[in-house]
């Protein structure tokens, strides 16, 4: 296996984020394990999200109680643009009476559905170091299985200041923290595609054109009212923020109903609709509603090529 470690940096403060790559469900337990008791010893809190069947494996080893809580990630596993907000919910749910918390976060890599949910994933890995920089201090061990790909991992590796190797805590050498390292570009629409360009006052030609695509394949009910609903915010967006003007592109893509969306604005915060809002604050609340309601939510923002959204709805059958 690829070797990620340096010597010669050392671990800081506040919050830690630990790739453990393993080889194989004994190789998971043992390392995972190994986490969960030096928490305990050190009066720590652990929250565990990891798929059911790891769970399973852990909890007949470690049961839950006021200091180990195994939590329910199915909701939002395949939902990269919503982790963030969980795992704020879960920290601030299990972090009480002052006890630190530590945490073990692992994503169904393989059951991902298509690739542009992987990158998703592995770039909401890379932008928990942005959106925990200057919370409370706690320690998250990201385990990935080396079965994935080797420019899979090393992209991972790309993502976490530190590395567990041995049983121990290394600085992680292949670490980058540079937002265009995880803020790869996309790819082109997939053929055939329908193309529009709206402005003011043709919210509703955007609704009819995505309403025609998705009756081609199927798509219905209360999912294609959400998607109305989702792309109604981010069209809006594009007039009031993105120079009055957007393009609306339309196709289907492995087993997608995709429509993207650009315009001229910029998104200068990668974070925007990750975090839950405050229920104080008014406006800002439209892309945190545009993850809710999609399956999978693609942002590339730059200040002089504008902005791409994409939303993707699966499709029945």
């Amino acid at each position: 296996m690829t070797s990620f470690a340096s010597a010669s940096a050392a671990a800081g403060p506040g919050y830690r984020h630990e790739l453990y790559p393993y080889s194989g469900r004994d190789e998971f337990v043992e390392g995972t394990l190994r986490f969960i008791r030096d928490a305990l010893d050190g009066d720590e809190a652990v929250v565990v999200a990891v798929p059911q069947d790891k769970a399973s494996l852990l909890r007949a080893e470690i049961r839950e109680d006021d200091a180990v809580h195994y939590v329910d990630t199915s909701r939002v596993a395949h939902h990269p643009g919503r982790l963030i907000a969980a795992w704020q919910e879960w920290l601030q749910e299990y972090a009480s009476e002052g006890r630190p918390v530590r945490g073990i976060g692992e994503s169904p890599w393989d059951k991902v559905s298509c690739q542009a949910e992987a990158q998703e994933l592995r770039y909401h890995e890379w932008l928990l170091n942005k959106a925990f920089a200057q919370g409370p201090a706690w320690w998250l061990l990201c385990p990935y299985d080396t079965a994935q790909d080797e420019a899979a991992l090393a992209q991972m590796a790309g993502c976490h200041p530190e590395l567990r190797e041995g049983g121990r805590t290394v600085p992680c050498e292949a670490y980058d923290p540079r937002a265009s390292y995880a803020f790869t570009p996309l790819t082109g629409p997939c053929d055939p595609y329908d193309e529009f360009a709206y402005t003011k006052g043709e919210l509703s030609a955007v609704r009819d054109k995505i309403a025609a695509c998705a009756e081609q394949h199927g798509l219905t009910g209360r999912r294609l009212r959400e998607l109305h609903l989702a792309a109604t915010e981010v069209a809006t967006n594009s007039i009031r923020h993105g120079g009055g003007h957007g393009v609306l592109r339309t196709w289907s893509e492995d087993r997608r109903l995709v429509c993207e969306f650009r315009d001229d604005g910029y998104i200068d915060d990668p974070l925007a609709g990750r975090r839950r809002p405050d229920p104080r604050q008014t406006g800002g609340r439209g892309l945190w509603l545009v993850q809710q309601l999609c399956d999978l939510v693609e942002i590339r923002s730059t200040p002089h090529e504008g902005t791409t959204v994409r939303l993707h709805t699966a499709l029945s059958g």
